[in-house]
């Protein structure tokens, strides 16, 4: 019999972000398994939405965590929370992000029942989570278990909160990335770097990679750059000589089949960024579509990455050694395929088939327990591996 699952994403659905693919990507995993979902979110968008969305409110631009979040606060989304989850008759609440001061905080204080939370923030010195400790300490007394997306996320949570959580890691659908064709004159003959990500966001790298390219393109006539993804790129982009701007392809935000195919379309995929990442979600995508990864050694993909077995790392902030390692990879295609197998194998672990088992596997300990808690038969084995938060025991690491 399937769940009825309450999901809370506290980011807009409108605005693209890691958070908001993951909750999206679960539910559709969930769906797929015969579960029943519904999805809360801020939306203040015209754009057609998946059935399973439930707009809680318009949301307004925040300085939040170190960057600009858009939330969804105040007594009319409240409203919305307390009548969506009325209404939901959910068997299980799964709150993503529940320091978020939007509708993940508000459902946690509206609610009650079979509960869950996900954390993906991996800042230490997370300023919100710090601020809102007092009022997130309460919401967490009424979690049954938490789960965080990667060890670093877990530590943030620990050292903010205390407790432990389960680390079931974010997912990537590899039969979607698995196949594609590559975009429009893209690899060429000269070699190619590609590059996805936010471009006016300089944790991600952009302006180091483009320092990278400076250092390698005069020496390398052919070689040329591939830019995706939304934002401004001209401060980073003033500081490259004018002469090697024109190999320097800037494709803007991408659909979800050009993504595919940027993903096919370089001879390496570079992931520059300088830190803050929980997991590395486009890591794993580049894995997924067999690209030969090259990516800074911070915490985060350094994980993904098997330890650098399923792709090279290179010193987070070092432009130098990532044009020495983007080298050695362009003019090894042996090494390239060698990664590119590597990192098909690796990726398997996070495919959202497994992900999402092992997230229903923490909902049926919770519902066991909720049923023990109150006297109903139980007539199945607690999962001794899922013994989380509110659970007996501590959060165990999952094994990927």
């Amino acid at each position: 019999m399937g769940i009825r699952v309450g999901l809370v994403c506290p980011y807009a659905w409108d605005v693209p972000g890691g958070v908001q693919q993951h909750v999206g990507d679960l539910a559709e995993a969930l769906t797929g398994m015969g579960h029943e979902v519904s999805v809360l979110a801020p939306f203040g968008g015209t754009a057609p939405v998946p059935d399973h969305l439930v707009p809680a409110g318009r949301p307004i631009p925040v300085p939040y965590n170190g960057s600009v979040a858009r939330l969804s606060f105040g007594p009319r989304t409240a409203a919305r929370v307390r009548r969506w989850i009325a209404e939901g008759g959910f068997d299980v609440l799964h709150v993503h992000e529940p320091a978020a001061p939007s509708v993940s905080l508000l459902s946690c204080w509206a609610a009650d029942g079979p509960m869950v939370a996900t954390f993906h923030t991996s800042n230490p010195r997370s300023r919100a989570m710090a601020a809102g400790s007092r009022a997130l300490r309460s919401a967490l007394e009424k979690f049954d278990a938490r789960i965080a997306v990667s060890e670093a996320a877990r530590r943030t949570l620990v050292e903010h909160m205390g407790g432990d959580a389960v680390l079931i890691p974010n997912g990537v659908s590899v039969r979607s990335f698995a196949e594609a064709e590559p975009l429009p004159g893209w690899p060429g003959e000269g070699g190619s770097i590609g590059f996805l990500g936010r471009l006016d966001e300089p944790r991600k790298g952009l302006a180091l990679l483009l320092e990278a390219f400076t250092l390698l393109a005069p020496r390398r006539p052919g070689l040329r750059l591939l830019v995706a993804g939304p934002g401004d790129p001209g401060p980073a982009l003033s500081a490259v000589p004018e002469g090697l701007r024109e190999r320097i392809s800037l494709l803007g935000r991408l659909d979800d089949a050009d993504r595919v195919r940027a993903y096919h379309s370089a001879d390496v995929f570079c992931a520059p960024n300088l830190g803050g990442e929980s997991f590395g979600i486009v890591v794993a995508e580049a894995m997924a579509a067999g690209a030969a990864v090259l990516a800074s050694d911070i915490p985060a993909f350094t994980a993904v990455l098997d330890g650098g077995r399923a792709g090279r790392l290179f010193a987070a902030g070092d432009a130098a050694d990532l044009a020495a390692q983007a080298a050695d990879l362009l003019d090894d295609p042996a090494r390239r395929a060698e990664l590119s197998r590597a990192a098909s194998r690796a990726v398997r672990a996070y495919d959202w088939e497994t992900v999402a088992a092992d997230v229903v596997r923490v909902y049926e300990t919770v519902l066991l327990w909720d049923g023990i808690r109150h006297g109903r038969p139980a007539g199945v084995r607690l999962d001794p591996g899922l013994r989380t938060g509110a659970l007996p025991g501590l959060g165990t690491r999952r094994g990927v």
